[in-house]
């Protein structure tokens, strides 16, 4: 018996990263443009971003419906492996929800997680659970640390551009104008499940200053868990800078996980952004 980790693209994983990782990656669908795409798999990250700016109207995102939830859970466990799925907060998408809706027709062989988080976040929850299958804990232990670890992840993300919020209904034009007049550049992050503001500060060069401090009030990062920083648009120039600006705070001595947005929070970050996604120390 072997156990299967799963994760929808909210996450963040490529395609690539998942065959290597050797979990399972089940796409959400993308519509920009008056086009569908499943994300990660029809269209790049970078062909997502390049089609953005271009964009008059929001990109959207569609949940995984039960049925492929019912078709990949059929062919993870019909050799007798079990099943651990975890997905995109529930606050932010029907995906988990659907998941959950199927899971009790596979007699305790699959759990379905909600992160409470996505993209990077929810990302290196999926890392610490493949931690653990190394580690040779069983199904029933690695689903309550999960569960139990979950709930000190943060995830901090410094905007560029308020544009898109705008676009997405999440801020007023007369505040996306002000904000852009006065050079604020907000901050967000998942809070109980859900994107909300959490700071905001005036220029990029000492907002970044300001995804410190919050670091710090969450009690700081702890690098014996899965963490990493994470860029939005085609150009990581700014995240690897700030890797390097940062590098006694983040532990540049151990490889620190270089991601990029996807489609799901992409949308709403815009390009030019940067985020960091950590296990909060244990007080």
């Amino acid at each position: 018996m072997n156990i299967k980790i799963v994760t929808d693209s909210g996450s963040d994983i490529t395609k690539e990263e998942a065959e290597k990782l050797g979990i399972e990656l089940i796409s959400m669908e993308v519509s920009i443009n008056k086009k569908t795409y499943l994300d990660g798999d029809t269209i790049s990250a970078d062909e997502f971003y390049n089609q953005l700016e271009e964009c008059t109207e929001l990109p959207k995102t569609s949940q995984i419906n039960p049925f492929r939830f019912e078709e990949l859970f059929d062919r993870l466990t019909k050799n007798g492996d079990k099943v651990i799925a975890i997905l995109l907060s529930s606050k932010i998408s029907g995906t988990y929800s659907n998941a959950k809706s199927v899971e009790s027709n596979y007699n305790n062989n699959v759990y379905v997680v909600d992160s409470y988080n996505a993209a990077l976040g929810q990302k290196i929850i999926v890392m610490l659970a493949l931690q653990l299958v190394k580690e040779g804990k069983s199904f029933e232990e690695i689903i309550a640390t999960i569960e139990k670890e979950k709930q000190r992840v943060s995830i901090i993300v410094l905007l560029n551009t308020l544009k898109y919020l705008k676009m997405g209904g999440r801020i007023s034009p007369f505040v996306a104008f002000a904000g852009e007049t006065l050079n604020l550049k907000p901050l967000v992050g998942m809070v109980d499940g859900e994107v909300k503001l959490i700071g905001k500060g005036r220029g990029f060069i000492k907002s970044k200053k300001i995804i410190n401090e919050l670091i710090a009030q969450r009690g700081g990062i702890d690098t014996s868990l899965p963490y990493g920083v994470s860029y939005s648009g085609t150009d990581s120039s700014k995240a690897i800078d700030y890797i390097k600006e940062n590098a006694s705070l983040i532990n540049i001595d151990k490889d620190v996980e270089l991601s990029q947005f996807g489609c799901t929070i992409g949308t709403h970050i815009g390009p030019n952004g940067i985020g960091i996604a950590f296990f909060n120390k244990q007080k």
